[in-house]
């Protein structure tokens, strides 16, 4: 295999800056229930905010007025937005969520606690890439990898490239760290001759505005691929912000997925270009929830103006 590797101390130098994309989960009406058991699953983890279904959001949505819309959420330091959305989408390991473990006894305790009622995708063993290492796909669909040894960040979102973006992956990798600043290529693994798919990755560590990621070609075309029921939102401070990203990331794209601040990009990741702002616009009802609707890219002024209509 082919390795391009950045050290550990290089990384330390520029420091982890505060959270910019937030993996954000799809739901049918789970997402209560789901958010509580993984609280209680991972350690130094707690709800910050739910949002409830306002008349407007329940009538284009189909769910109960006054339900549970979003729950903001965090585990192990990394925040996560759930939200009860119906069953428009099914999450599926195209985008699973690496966990590193501090010792044997976290691994083996998330292991048990996230295995109940779930699917083991790869039994927790040792292998040749890791002391101890598990895949697990928990009761709602999710999948996460467990691993040791222990890395700065905790949880570090993955991407799997697979059915029709098989083999895409060094490509989406360079999409994306040429769109968010303070992004490199940490290591690069690809197969060689012997195993796999030659040139493709293996296995690729990755920042994206200082946030760890990481992504891989699947080592067989499985034959699924990314959808909306796993997005990552960029918080924007700025509508500049909003426009860049936008303009970057819906390029090749599939124009019938933007709605409501909602693209899909060329490789089929979904993403969610918002306003900080928009959670505590939405709060303060007006006309903000049928504005937003019907909006593409959102205009944080026409959502401040909707506030009094």
């Amino acid at each position: 295999m082919e390795t391009q590797t950045k050290t550990e101390s290089d990384r330390m130098k520029k420091g982890m800056k505060i959270q910019k994309i937030t993996p954000f989960l799809w739901f049918d009406r789970q997402a209560e229930e789901a958010v509580n058991f993984y609280i209680t699953a991972f350690r130094n983890s707690e709800i910050k905010t739910t949002t409830r279904y306002s008349s407007d959001g329940a009538r284009a949505s189909g769910m109960p007025e006054n339900s549970v819309m979003t729950m903001a959420f965090q585990i192990e330091g990394k925040d996560f937005v759930a939200i009860n959305g119906g069953p428009v989408f099914q999450i599926n390991p195209t985008i699973s969520f690496f966990v590193n473990c501090e010792s044997v006894l976290e691994i083996d305790r998330l292991w048990k606690k996230l295995s109940v009622d779930g699917m083991v995708m790869m039994e927790l063993d040792n292998y040749p890439f890791a002391e101890k290492y598990g895949w697990i796909q928990d009761k709602f669909g999710v999948s996460w990898q467990l691993i040791l040894p222990e890395r700065e960040q905790k949880i570090i979102p993955c991407f799997m490239f697979t059915g029709d973006q098989h083999k895409k992956a060094e490509e989406a990798i360079h999409f994306y760290t040429s769109i968010f600043k303070d992004s490199e290529i940490i290591q690069l693994e690809r197969y060689g001759k012997e195993v796999g798919p030659e040139g493709a990755v293996v296995h690729c560590k990755f920042t994206l505005n200082g946030q760890e990621f990481i992504a891989m070609d699947s080592h067989e075309n499985m034959g699924m691929n990314f959808n909306p029921a796993i997005s990552m939102v960029v918080n924007c401070e700025t509508q500049e912000e909003i426009d860049y990203y936008w303009e970057k990331l819906s390029e090749g794209g599939f124009e019938g997925a933007q709605q409501c601040g909602w693209l899909q990009d060329k490789f089929g990741v979904s993403w969610q270009i918002v306003p900080n702002v928009l959670g505590e616009l939405l709060s303060k009802g007006g006309n903000v929830m049928q504005t937003m609707l019907q909006m593409k890219k959102l205009d944080i002024k026409m959502l401040q103006d909707a506030v009094n209509q």
